[in-house]
């Protein structure tokens, strides 16, 4: 918990010194609060820290590598396993804690990016294919953690039927498998494209 903190905190104070947010400490706060609730195993501070650790590491291939950043930060700060309108919430959340901060056109973006990672559809706009991509950089994890996220699904619908969970599972993971490619960007299909082929198909039994 607390190496994420630290890191998190580093990444928060980067976007402050550039966007000049207004209350820092108290939107950081709310954040880490949000990331920390009972009814997250995955979508948690573990999931938004590894996906800001990786942005890093591509910044230079993002145009706006902060907006990307600013996006991840907000893009499951709503989080309901029951619902089905966390990434529209979030993206509203986005709006009402920094509208005073953000040039409007900043905000709709940010907000649209947002609300695109609820179906991951394709798009031509580089920045947004690099943030869906490290959204789902997780299935292409190492073999543990990627066992490790199973584990937290099912933890975060441990309100469904065993029996249905599995089914519906694997239909979900048997989609991610069938795309070609699964990654957007040129550079995770190099990079991550096969790890996460492995670990879909081992799950998937194929």
């Amino acid at each position: 918990m607390q190496q994420y903190l630290s890191t998190l905190e580093k990444s928060w104070y980067e976007l402050h010194r550039h966007y000049q947010f207004s209350e820092p400490q108290r939107t950081f706060n709310k954040l880490i609060a949000a990331y920390s609730e009972k009814q997250r195993a995955y979508h948690t501070i573990q999931h938004l820290y590894e996906c800001l650790v990786l942005v890093e590491t591509i910044r230079s291939e993002l145009n706006d590598s902060n907006a990307v950043a600013l996006a991840l930060w907000f893009h499951d700060a709503v989080y309901d396993p029951q619902a089905k309108d966390n990434e529209l919430k979030s993206a509203e959340l986005f709006e009402r804690y920094l509208a005073q901060d953000l040039q409007i056109d900043g905000i709709q973006k940010i907000k649209r990016w947002i609300a695109a990672t609820q179906k991951h559809a394709l798009t031509d706009e580089l920045d947004l294919q690099f943030l869906l991509d490290i959204d789902l950089s997780i299935l292409a994890a190492s073999a543990e953690r990627f066992a490790e996220y199973e584990q937290q699904i099912q933890q975060e619908y441990a309100w469904v039927d065993p029996d249905v969970y599995s089914i519906k599972r694997i239909e979900v993971l048997t989609h991610f498998y069938q795309i070609e490619p699964l990654y957007q960007t040129e550079y995770f299909q190099q990079n991550f494209e096969h790890s996460a082929k492995n670990n879909l198909g081992n799950v998937i039994n194929v």
